[in-house]
């Protein structure tokens, strides 16, 4: 597993210090330069991690004064990142790790799926091929976090050790690392957030009221010769947790 960004690393480390309670709500945290020799890093590494924490609502940056403890949202911010896929293991269950929870799911899964055909068209292959689609409830702390729906062409997994996403030698793994062992890169996600109303379904397995807000993300992978390989819809309650989308610059 290759190692993860050094800045994630200290991210990751701060976050636990402010999770813990070492500063308190509304205090200031040391200066860049302090926490890059405290970590023996650049600063430009503290300054993406602490950046990274601003973005997920720990902290908040005041203009010529520092970076302070923020108080706790009443929504919870789910960070959608490049980088929670190539950390290992579930992005769920790492971005729930970033909150101080353990995030948990339920799986079911059904093979030989027909494709419908707004989903072959985002497979690019045609209506009626076999599919897996396997139906997500996503929990936190026993409680519902978000909804998923995820087809996958059965002529990429099948017949082989992966085929269902929750079973066998990398269950749970996420598409990425399944995808992997089968010889398949994927280097790119794009992902379509809509807004929505709750389905009586929806409400009663996200304990929410029917009609409530809801955010649907249409996320499709994709490898590196440009084929789709996976898409799924994803589900998230507007009313528990609103979305934040990591992009990096690059500079040259």
């Amino acid at each position: 597993m290759p190692r993860e960004a050094p800045y994630l690393e200290v991210a990751d480390a701060l976050r636990a210090r402010v999770l813990a309670g070492e500063w308190a709500v509304g205090e200031r945290l040391p200066s860049r330069a302090q926490l890059a020799e405290e970590y023996g890093v650049g600063r430009n590494v503290t300054q993406r991690a602490v950046d990274r924490l601003i973005v997920e609502g720990l902290l908040e940056g005041r203009a010529g004064s520092g970076t302070y403890v923020r108080k706790p949202r009443q929504r919870m911010r789910m960070v959608r990142s490049r980088h929670r896929e190539q950390r290992g293991g579930s992005p769920f269950r790492a971005n729930m790790k970033e909150h101080g929870k353990p995030g948990t799911w339920e799986a079911h899964s059904t093979a030989r799926t027909p494709a419908p055909d707004h989903i072959a068209e985002r497979l690019a292959i045609d209506p009626g091929d076999p599919c897996v689609v396997t139906r997500y409830e996503f929990m936190a702390d026993s409680q519902p976090v978000q909804l998923s729906t995820s087809w996958e062409p059965m002529a990429i997994t099948d017949g082989t050790p992966v085929v269902l996403p929750e079973m066998g030698p990398l269950a749970g793994m996420g598409v990425v690392e399944r995808m992997r062992s089968l010889g398949v890169v994927i280097d790119t996600a794009v992902e379509v957030p809509r807004p929505a109303r709750a389905t009586q379904e929806q409400a009663n397995l996200l304990g929410i009221h029917p009609g409530d807000l809801l955010l649907v993300i249409e996320r499709t992978y994709y490898d590196t010769e440009g084929r789709p390989v996976e898409t799924a819809d994803i589900v998230v309650p507007d009313i528990r947790w609103e979305v934040a989308y990591e992009v990096a610059i690059h500079h040259p």
